[in-house]
């Protein structure tokens, strides 16, 4: 009888403390609008963001699409370790309007305030497919581009897609480390 005793409080205590445990975990995690709220610029910031896609994915216009970027511009990604300054980015896609044609991009954007932190500022992400011609392949390339404004330029962007996708397209192979 006083195992069963002991058991049921047992028991008792763990129910109680597994009820009470996610109404204190609930209470310590921010709600999104407790980090993040509208853009009070959305509009104009989408544009910008759009129209910088447009210029220098479509047009190939690098010069009108250096007017939409800060002086300090770095550009992310699609690595944890790819980055580049302005001048990096610039000269990527001076060369990739050499190579590349009958370029298109069609994406949907959306954008966010980030209230404090590191990440404060206004952001605009977007998605889509970058679609072109190179050494007579058709490519076509979906990706995420995220970028973050200050005083109506791009100061820093992040980009995701699938590099190793596009070598294979135009014929690369991996071949792995031999043992």
């Amino acid at each position: 009888m006083k195992k069963s005793f002991t058991t049921g409080i047992l028991i008792a205590a763990l129910v109680v403390a597994v009820n009470i445990s996610p109404l204190s975990a609930q209470t310590s995690t921010p709600r999104y609008t407790d980090m993040v709220e509208d853009n009070p610029s959305a509009d104009g910031d989408i544009k910008i963001v759009s129209d910088y896609l447009n210029t220098l994915l479509v047009d190939g216009n690098v010069d009108q699409a250096t007017s939409l970027l800060a002086p300090g511009f770095m550009d992310y990604g699609p690595g944890p370790e790819d980055s580049a300054d302005l001048q990096k980015t610039i000269d990527t896609w001076k060369q990739n309007a050499t190579i590349q044609q009958n370029r298109k991009v069609n994406f949907v954007a959306t954008t966010f305030n980030v209230k404090d932190g590191g990440n404060a500022g206004h952001w605009v992400s977007t998605w889509g497919t970058y679609s072109w011609t190179q050494n007579g392949k058709d490519l076509k390339l979906p990706f995420q581009y995220t970028a973050h404004l200050t005083g109506g330029k791009i100061d820093k962007d992040i980009v995701y897609y699938d590099p190793l996708y596009i070598m294979q397209k135009l014929g690369y192979t991996v071949t792995p480390p031999s043992n």
